[in-house]
């Protein structure tokens, strides 16, 4: 298989250097980036996206991340674009191209056509003095050093700093805009980033299955209640309000302690001031909180009432991790 090389070291090379090129891409981010992220949020079209070869497959997952994320933006292939496509372009897009030398001649032919329709024109290049960087309105300089791949010829390092440019654009925008998480449920309905944007506590509670015992009930009814129930816990309620809550975990201590079984009461064994969750809550929220607080049962509440408990269990198995 050829001569022999530490894969390890080879991996952590290529890993260490594409951090430097993104360290030094850090302290490029000046007022020049805010000015085009500003123009790009106060304009009225598409941000329309250029790019050839791997700069292109760049480009078409900047355009993803940019309209999934509420700006509107679109991706032409340079080559495409000679053949027709100039012609989704509208008077009020403006156009980023994408290229690592900036001198190829897809963009060559095409600038001076988009020059001709008067649009904005920002340049993402690795060449500050090419063609495209000299003709462009704005720059986003995503110069390298040398790629990583040993011959210094694969687009490595520079389509990772293209990547991350057109990261940084996305979230800068959107926090511009105060894009909310009702904002990208829009965009995002279906698989599992729709269910952990839209699945609620309420969806997954069985309002036919809400063990609950009251702060004098004997061991029998605990017992009873939580193995009935299936859920591992029952609240406890006094005077219509929750008071704490036993889980099966209180039991087998209990047992370990040997107490005398008789006289044991609900009072006894629960734990006061249980965590809870409102109906309403995202299902993912009552997960992080079972997670925060090590725990795998939380009581539910409508109204500040015991409305039922939901189980960890009751959210794995909707996969919405």
């Amino acid at each position: 298989m050829g001569k022999d090389i530490d894969i390890i070291q080879t991996a952590k090379i290529l890993i260490s250097e594409q951090i430097d090129s993104l360290n030094a891409l850090n302290n490029r981010i000046n007022h020049n980036f805010k000015n085009i992220v500003e123009l790009i949020a106060n304009h009225g079209g598409r941000l329309v996206i250029i790019g050839l070869g791997k700069s292109g497959i760049i480009g078409r997952k900047i355009a993803a991340t940019l309209n999934s994320t509420g700006t509107l933006s679109s991706f032409i292939h340079a080559s495409d674009a000679l053949h027709g496509d100039l012609g989704n372009i509208d008077s009020q897009d403006i156009v980023l191209f994408i290229s690592k030398s900036g001198n190829t001649e897809e963009l060559k032919k095409i600038i001076p056509l988009i020059k001709s329709m008067q649009l904005k024109i920002i340049a993402m290049t690795g060449n500050t003095d090419s063609y495209l960087a000299l003709q462009a309105d704005y720059i986003l300089d995503v110069s390298i050093v040398r790629e990583s791949c040993p011959n210094n010829l694969a687009p490595t390092t520079s389509t990772t700093t293209q990547l991350v440019m057109g990261d940084a654009l996305a979230v800068s925008l959107l926090q511009l805009k105060d894009f909310k998480q009702s904002d990208f449920l829009k965009f995002h309905p279906g698989g599992i980033l729709g269910k952990k944007l839209t699945l609620t506590v309420n969806d997954l509670c069985d309002l036919n299955n809400k063990p609950s015992v009251y702060a004098e009930d004997n061991l029998d009814k605990i017992i009873i209640e939580i193995s009935s129930k299936r859920l591992g816990a029952t609240a406890v309620i006094q005077n219509k309000e929750i008071i704490g809550i036993i889980t099966d975990g209180d039991l087998r201590r209990m047992l370990e302690k040997k107490q005398e079984l008789r006289t044991i009461r609900a009072l006894d064994l629960m734990t006061s001031n249980p965590k809870k969750i409102d109906h309403s809550a995202l299902a993912y929220d009552a997960f992080s909180m079972m997670k925060r607080h090590s725990i795998t049962q939380l009581l539910v509440t409508s109204n500040n009432k015991y409305f039922g408990i939901i189980h960890l269990h009751d959210i794995v198995k909707h996969n919405i991790f």
